[in-house]
């Protein structure tokens, strides 16, 4: 069984001590790909260079809404260019986060925007990180139709799920799925087409069940694909099928 992880922060320090072993025993773990996805300018460019060195990692580039303040002309030159690299696949992580409000909103709605803007000059998907923002997350997207995206660790309702993809959006769920009080985000995953569905650990976050308290990694989204393939009656050998062709499509992977 191979599997897609289409979300990860390998970069984070809490890899510093064996980032270079975990990525050696991704094929041997059913991890056919990984997506290192980038909170600000400075981990867009290791990571392009990440996914440079390593054969099943890939790379979205860009700056989450926590480092909108960062979100300039030279930030966008940055990305510009990263985006003429082979395996700079996405833009991302892009959105809104009214949750913790590191930026002000009115700056992470900038930088979204001009993000979608420049995800659609270069031809590229967008990974939309949206918390406690979905009125204004959707309210932007509409503004930009014909983007390609998909919203990244979902947790929210069927119906917005729903509004999604009509519009062409992919929906990705992690370890939240896997929660005891994940009953919204369970029936999102319940009315999303096969064909829109994607998996993500976000590690080393979002630790699935039965591994929580431990450092989230990219052999876990197995117990994402369990919880899936509980949740939609099918065997996990197809969710995983399924959903590393969506990615490979999503990404461009051939």
């Amino acid at each position: 069984m191979k599997l897609f992880d289409t979300h990860v922060h390998l970069l984070s320090g809490h890899f510093d001590e064996d980032r270079e072993t975990l990525i050696a025993r991704l094929a041997g773990q059913g991890i056919e790909y990984v997506v290192e996805s980038s909170p600000d300018i400075a981990d867009s460019i290791r990571a392009a260079g990440l996914a440079k060195e390593h054969h099943s990692v890939y790379a979205a580039v860009g700056v989450h809404p926590h480092s909108a303040s960062e979100w300039d002309e030279a930030a966008k030159d940055v990305l510009r260019s990263l985006s003429k690299e082979e395996k700079v696949v996405a833009i991302g992580e892009i959105g809104l986060d009214y949750h913790y409000d590191f930026s002000p909103r009115d700056t992470q709605k900038r930088a979204f925007s001009e993000q979608v803007k420049l995800a659609m000059e270069l031809g590229l998907p967008i990974v939309v990180h949206s918390r406690e923002a979905t009125l204004d997350t959707l309210a932007i997207l509409k503004q930009y139709p014909g983007v390609r995206g998909e919203l990244h660790c979902f947790s929210g309702s069927a119906q917005t799920a729903e509004e999604l993809v009509k519009m062409g959006f992919y929906i990705a769920f992690g370890g939240a799925l896997t929660f005891k009080n994940a009953r919204k985000t369970i029936e999102a995953a319940q009315a999303v087409p096969m064909e829109r569905l994607l998996l993500e650990t976000d590690c080393p976050y979002m630790t699935p069940v039965p591994l929580r308290g431990k450092r989230n990694e990219p052999a876990y989204v197995r117990y994402v694909a369990e919880k899936m393939a509980e949740v939609r009656q099918l065997p996990v050998e197809e969710v995983a099928r399924i959903t590393l062709e969506n990615g490979k499509r999503f990404f461009g992977i051939e």
